[in-house]
């Protein structure tokens, strides 16, 4: 219909890009308070304008469009601020989980075919390894340093001076709805991490139902204490605030006192935490004697709340709305919510689909089921990531007629309430992390007195779920379970790590020869006490 200028032009008037939104913040709240982390505070106007210097400095450093950049961290306020320089190039964000060895970021950074690097200053070590093991030396040219003293090491540049440069001009770098702009890895069910590619498209659609169905205001203070590497903390909760203009403050980390006093010191109005935090802030002495009526809005998710704490928190703070947030990375990653009036009508429920996504329960053949009936759970949403990077077979599996699937088993009632059965196949989330047991049980069957393995998650008071092993053991040989556990933390983050290993003569296992792991999970179930 019209010549290609015109086509550019007319998408760049209509552009709707993840690096857009703070700068429409920043026109229309430029002096109200963004961002808060340790001493250092950011205005909306501020926040905006160093982005753009950071962004201009990448450039300078050979960033650019569709370059792949990995950002290993923990909470940092320079880290927020290179999710949104990276976006406004063009560049794809790849955020890396920090308690991640050396061995596991070299296969994020080789499978990405990152060409730069963003490291804590204490994270360095790990970085530098991964570098090396993934082979990148001569390809990861650009090599970033937040936080820290004294002068990076050879090779690496402190980000204050990125954030220093001297041009704070708006990259002109067009930007279509659909073009990935970060690459979060998740194990899934696979033994290697998936990067699942997200998109403007995807991100904007979920931040908007995050705001619609989770309730947020511009006039909310909200508390980020839950590591931005997570599609939860970063995309459900940090973003759609800065989206909206509303004002975030960022721990270091969940530590229950810090976040207690936090919320009574800056009058914190909104708060996410996974069920083992919001059971830590519990437990902990000080939450009867903090002030916490200012929080307005509670939000847990990543995994099951039990029912009875749920009563508890209503319990203790009445004056504090709760929701259930579920969903998962690829569907970046709100899907469906348990509103505050629904917490006790409906126990233990997902909720209902939130306002950008349709959600439905099918069976094998991808046929919807009726009420009460078990299946698959499948969406269909913008939310949906753009696919699994570099593997259109897996892409092709999760998308199969026109729905993404989830993995997870549901059942549906009549009031269009989804209950979670079951978890993604092999998948242990333990403290909100997700572990894939094939992974651990890759590792364990490199022991040599090991014959046959499998990996699952057991109820833990703590962490909700814990990794177990179940070992039979090759004629003959012998070994001490705390052996095996040694064996496996000097191959894996310790969160990976079983905690419990029993060692059995036999696996239970059905006519195929498939292990079947929910009756170790039923036998085992009080192995953690």
């Amino acid at each position: 219909m019209f010549d290609e200028t015109l086509t550019a032009t007319i998408a760049e008037a209509r552009r709707h890009a993840l690096g857009d939104l703070l700068r429409r913040s920043a026109a229309r709240v430029p002096r109200r308070t963004a961002l808060r982390f340790r001493d250092r505070s950011h205005t909306y106007a501020e926040l905006d304008t160093v982005v753009d210097r950071v962004a201009n400095a990448l450039t300078a450093r050979g960033v650019a469009k569709g370059d792949r950049v990995a950002l290993l961290s923990h909470n940092d306020d320079g880290y927020v601020v290179l999710t949104f320089a990276l976006a406004r190039l063009g560049a794809i964000a790849v955020p890396v989980n920090f308690m991640l060895g050396a061995g596991e970021v070299a296969y994020i950074l080789d499978h990405s075919g990152a060409t730069g690097v963003v490291a804590e200053a204490a994270l360095l070590p790990v970085a530098q390894g991964a570098i090396e093991q993934a082979g990148r030396v001569g390809e990861v040219g650009v090599r970033g340093v937040l936080g820290g003293d004294g002068d990076p090491p050879g090779g690496w540049e402190a980000f204050g001076t990125w954030a220093a440069h001297d041009d704070a001009t708006a990259p002109q770098v067009p930007v279509a709805d659909d073009d990935v702009l970060q690459l979060m890895y998740t194990s899934g069910t696979e033994s290697r991490p998936k990067g699942v590619m997200m998109t403007s498209r995807s991100l904007v659609g979920q931040y908007v139902s995050c705001i619609v169905d989770g309730r947020y205001s511009a006039a909310d203070v909200v508390l980020h204490a839950l590591p931005l590497f997570h599609v939860a903390a970063q995309h459900c909760f940090l973003n759609p605030n800065l989206y909206l203009g509303g004002t975030n403050v960022v721990l270091d980390g969940p530590d229950p006192a810090t976040v207690l006093e936090t919320v009574e010191r800056e009058r914190i109005t909104s708060l996410f935490c996974p069920p083992t935090v919001w059971i830590g802030l519990l437990r902990h002495p000080d939450f009867d004697r903090r002030d916490l009526s200012s929080l307005a809005k509670g939000y847990y998710g990543a995994s099951i709340m039990p029912v009875a704490v749920v009563e508890e928190l209503r319990r203790r703070l009445p004056g504090t709305a709760l929701f259930n947030f579920y969903g998962q990375t690829e569907m970046s990653a709100l899907a469906l919510v348990l509103s505050p009036e629904d917490q006790l009508r409906k126990p233990g429920s997902a909720g209902t689909a939130v306002v950008n996504s349709e959600t439905r329960i099918v069976d094998e053949a991808d046929r919807p089921v009726g009420p009460g009936v078990e299946g698959e759970i499948v969406h269909r949403s913008p939310h949906a990531t753009a696919g699994y990077w570099n593997d259109p077979e897996k892409t092709a599996e999760a998308f199969r007629n026109g729905w993404f699937h989830s993995g997870d088993l549901g059942v549906m009632d009549e009031d269009g309430f989804t209950t979670v059965v079951d978890r993604k196949k092999d998948v242990i989330k333990t403290g909100g992390e997700n572990v894939a047991s094939r992974e651990v049980e890759e590792v364990v069957h490199q022991h040599p007195a090991v014959a046959e393995v499998a990996v699952f998650g057991i109820p833990h008071p703590r962490w909700i779920e814990a990794v177990a092993a179940v070992v039979v053991l090759r004629e003959g040989r012998t070994v001490d379970p705390d052996e095996l556990v040694r064996f496996c933390r000097e191959r894996l983050a310790g969160y990976k790590t079983p905690r419990y290993v029993a060692v059995a003569e036999t696996l239970p296992k059905n006519a195929s020869g498939k292990i079947l792991k929910r009756e170790l999970r039923t036998t085992f179930a009080d192995l953690a006490g």
